[in-house]
C-alpha cells in the first residue's frame, strides 16, 4: 500500500503546472499603478497651493491651522472621481492601491503647504520682542539696564533695531546698543540725575519689512526704597524692622536685603504685597550685635529670566540713605542665621523652558506613523494569504 501511494503522489507532482504568466496583464497593472501616484501626487500639489491661498486669507483667523487641515481632508474622495474620470481601470486596485494613493497625497499636500507658508515664500510674523528694564524704579545714582530677546523667522540685524530714549523734560536720545545672539542691551547710567519718568521705543524690522513697536517706561526716584520703622534706637531682638519697596521697581518678585556696617547681606522677609510692598527683618539675625550702633544700607536685587533662555539678567538697587540704628541689651540679637534665598516666602525668578508651540511638523509626524503602522499592518495580512 506504501508502494502505491508513493507512486501516487509522483504522478500528482508530474501533473502540476506553473499557471502562465500573463505579461500583458502585469505592464497594465503597473502602468496603472504608476499613473494613480502620479495623479495624487499632483492633485496633492494643486490642493497646497489653494490651501496655500487661504492661509493668506486667513490671516489673524484663531481657527486658522484647523480650517486648512479640513480643506486638505476632505479633499480626499475627489481622488477617486479623477480616477475614474480619466478611464482608469480600478477593479483589483484595492485596498493596499487606495491606501497608497491617499498617502502620496497627504504627504505631497502637507509638505509643499508647509514649504509654502515659511520663509522664503512667505513671511507674514513681525519680529518677537520680549523688553524688560531693570529695574523699572531706580533711586538715583544707580544705572538702568534695558535688555530685550528678539526673535524673528528671518531674521534681525543690528541695523534693523532702531532705540529711542526720552527724558522727564522731552530731550529724545538714540544712544548705542549691542545686539548679540538676539539679546539686545542697553546700560542707562543717568550722570546728570535726572529724577523722574522716562520712556523708551524700541522698533525691530525684519528683512521684508514687518515691524514690531515696544513702548516702555522706567523712573528715577528717591522713594524707591527706603527704611519706614519708627525706632531707630535702643532696638531689641524682636523688634520689627520694615522696608518699603516700591512695585515700580519690578512686575516680577525681587529680593530685598540690607548689609551692616557694609557687612554681609541679610534677606529682608516680605511681609505685605502691594503697590508698595512690605518687607521686614529684625536684629536677631547674625550680623546685628547688642549694645552698638550700626548702619544700615538698604539693597533691592532685580532678576529676569527670558522664556528658553538659562541666563540671569539682573541689576541692584541702592538706597541712597544711609541709616544710623543703636541696639540694646539683648542676648538674643545677632543669634539666628540669615534666611537664605530657599526660606523667603516668595519665589525669586527661574529659568522658564518651554516647548516650541507645535505647527504641521506634527501632524506630519502623525501621519507618518499612522501610515507606518498600517503598512505593517496589510504586510501581516500578505503573509497569512
Amino acid at each position: 500500500m506504501a508502494k502505491k501511494r508513493k507512486e501516487k503522489t509522483d504522478e500528482e507532482e508530474l501533473d502540476f503546472k506553473l499557471p502562465k504568466f500573463d505579461e500583458e496583464k502585469f505592464l497594465n497593472k503597473e502602468r496603472r499603478n504608476i499613473k494613480t501616484l502620479f495623479i495624487s501626487f499632483l492633485f496633492g500639489f494643486v490642493i497646497a497651493l489653494i490651501s496655500f491661498g487661504f492661509w493668506i486669507l486667513l490671516s489673524g483667523s484663531t481657527f486658522r491651522w484647523e480650517l486648512i487641515l479640513l480643506l486638505g481632508v476632505f479633499n480626499i474622495p475627489w481622488i477617486k472621481y479623477l480616477f475614474l474620470k480619466l478611464d482608469i481601470d480600478l477593479t483589483d486596485f484595492g485596498r493596499k492601491g487606495w491606501f497608497g494613493s491617499y498617502a502620496i497625497y497627504i504627504f505631497t499636500w502637507l509638505i509643499v503647504l508647509i514649504l509654502l507658508v515659511n520663509p522664503p515664500f512667505y513671511d507674514e510674523e513681525k519680529p518677537s520682542v520680549d523688553i524688560v528694564a531693570l529695574p523699572g524704579m531706580q533711586e538715583p545714582g544707580g544705572t538702568v539696564n534695558i535688555v530685550a530677546h528678539i526673535v524673528d523667522n528671518v531674521g534681525v540685524e543690528d541695523q534693523d533695531i532702531d532705540f529711542t530714549l526720552i527724558y522727564p523734560n522731552g530731550t529724545i536720545f538714540s544712544p548705542e546698543f549691542t545686539f548679540e545672539n538676539n539679546i539686545f542691551r542697553y546700560a542707562y547710567e543717568n550722570p546728570d540725575n535726572i529724577s523722574g519718568e522716562y520712556s523708551f521705543t524700541l522698533t525691530a524690522t525684519d528683512v521684508n519689512g514687518h515691524k514690531n513697536v515696544i513702548n516702555r517706561t522706567f523712573e528715577y526716584s528717591e522713594d524707591a526704597l527706603k527704611i519706614i520703622s519708627s525706632r531707630f534706637t535702643d532696638i531689641r531682638s524682636g523688634d520689627a524692622i520694615i522696608i518699603n519697596a516700591d512695585k515700580k521697581i519690578s512686575s516680577e518678585n525681587f529680593r530685598v536685603y540690607y548689609r551692616i556696617n557694609n557687612g554681609n547681606e541679610i534677606n529682608a522677609d516680605r511681609k505685605d504685597k502691594g503697590d508698595t510692598e512690605k518687607y521686614e527683618t529684625v536684629a536677631e539675625y547674625e550680623g546685628w550685635s547688642e549694645n552698638s550702633n550700626v548702619t544700615v544700607k538698604v539693597y533691592v536685587e532685580v532678576s529676569h529670566y527670558f522664556l528658553n533662555i538659562n541666563e540671569n539678567f539682573t541689576n541692584t538697587v541702592e538706597d541712597t540713605t544711609k541709616y544710623k540704628f543703636s541696639t540694646g541689651s539683648d542676648s538674643n540679637i545677632g543669634t539666628e542665621p540669615a534666611l537664605n534665598n530657599n526660606e523667603l516666602t516668595y519665589n525669586l525668578p527661574y529659568p522658564r523652558i518651554t516647548p516650541v508651540t507645535p505647527g504641521f511638523e506634527v501632524i506630519v509626524f502623525i501621519l507618518s506613523l499612522i501610515v507606518v503602522a498600517l503598512i505593517f499592518k496589510y504586510r501581516k495580512k500578505d503573509k497569512k494569504i
